[in-house]
Parts: structure tokens; C-alpha cells; sequence
């Protein structure tokens, strides 16, 4: 039950912070609430192939790179991904490429300093209920 209340908690921060940024960069509710819908599809749907891609290459490349630099690569592309979607999302919004940069440094940038937090408070609510004492 805990799992089901955070991810979609984890859905909500996102859009959340997906409506902050458009509406705070453009001053319209509409087009804040079109970035909530836009966004967050285009990187359920590009994730995927994302994934694959990746999967592919730790396969070939096992023993070449450490563990360590394959995941942080993996991270690095994963936040490239979003920072264009971002862009996009902005631009075509907008028309404007300042404002599409600006939406592609600072979304991933929130997600990036609040998801964690966001995490950790979930972790910590979770951690009482497993214990032995809370599942006697």
C-alpha cells in the first residue's frame, strides 16, 4: 500500500513541478497544465527505448567500462533525455528557444534536488510498517 502512495506521490511532485515551471515562465494556466499533460507522456513513451538501448549497450560493453561508469553514463543520457523533452515541451509551447533552455536546465534540476527528498521522507514512512513488530 505504502509502494502504491509513493509512486503516486512520485507522479504528482512531477507534475507538479512540470505546471511550477510553465506557469512561471509563460504566466498561463493553460499552457500549464498542457506541460502536466505533454511532458510526462512523451518520456513514458521515449523511456522505454531508452532503457532498451542501454540494456543493449551494458550487454556489449560489460567488460570494458566498470560498473560505476556505465551507470553514471546511463544517468547522464537518462537527464539529456529529459532536458529535451523539456525543451521541446517549452518551445513548442512558447516559440521561444531562451525559454525552452531555461525549461530544460531547471525541470530536470528540481526533479534532480527534490525527488531524492521526496524519496528519503517515503523510505522513512515505510521503514516502521515492515518491521517485525508492525507485521505482528
Amino acid at each position: 500500500m505504502v509502494a502504491i502512495a509513493k509512486k503516486t506521490s512520485q507522479v504528482a511532485a512531477h507534475l507538479i513541478i512540470a505546471f511550477s515551471i510553465t506557469y512561471a515562465v509563460t504566466g498561463s494556466p493553460l499552457v500549464g497544465g498542457l506541460a502536466i499533460l505533454v511532458e510526462p507522456v512523451m518520456n513514458v513513451l521515449l523511456l522505454p527505448f531508452h532503457e532498451r538501448a542501454w540494456f543493449v549497450w551494458r550487454r556489449r560493453t560489460s567488460s570494458r567500462f566498470g560498473p560505476s561508469i556505465a551507470i553514471a553514463a546511463e544517468k547522464l543520457s537518462q537527464a539529456l533525455l529529459h532536458m529535451a523533452v523539456a525543451f521541446g515541451v517549452m518551445y513548442a509551447a512558447t516559440g521561444s528557444l531562451a525559454f525552452g533552455g531555461l525549461a530544460a536546465v531547471l525541470e530536470p534540476l528540481c526533479n534532480v534536488l527534490l525527488l531524492p527528498v521526496h524519496d528519503r521522507f517515503w523510505d522513512r514512512l515505510a521503514r516502521p510498517m515492515s518491521s517485525p513488530a508492525a507485521l505482528a
